[in-house]
């Protein structure tokens, strides 16, 4: 699979489906048919380096955590920006779904883990 312009820095397997998620140090992030390695999706959002990507568990939703202090979440099926989440004080490393999809988990490097019901989209 090639398309990105930079480093990869994560990816991810859908839960429901063979489709592959990789995010790099170019700010793009490419959704893979994972049987063809043909480029299904590709979203920009991101103000610099994505560094964790995840599928909720019913495979709808691709959240991203970048450099830029910023939790993106992303519909598969239309393409779009969902919500952009602040509250983060520095660059957010790592992101994850609940096994019910219900919260959304994040890490920065300011030291904190925040949690984020996806009902509200409001920083717990």
């Amino acid at each position: 699979l090639s398309g990105h312009t930079d480093t990869v820095r994560t990816i991810a397997f859908d839960p429901t489906s063979n489709r592959i998620a990789s995010a790099s140090w170019d700010g793009a992030i490419k959704v893979w048919d994972g049987d063809t390695g043909i480029e299904l999706a590709s979203f920009l959002g991101h103000i610099n380096h994505v560094v964790s990507i995840a599928f909720s568990p019913d495979g709808n939703t691709l959240a991203s955590a970048g450099i830029d202090n910023t939790i993106k979440l992303w519909n598969l099926d239309q393409q779009t920006l969902l919500a952009t989440l602040f509250g983060h004080f520095d660059w957010v490393l790592a992101v994850t779904f609940s096994p019910d999809g219900n919260t959304l988990v994040s890490g920065s490097r300011d030291g904190t883990i925040a949690l984020w019901n996806r009902s509200s989209i409001n920083s717990q």
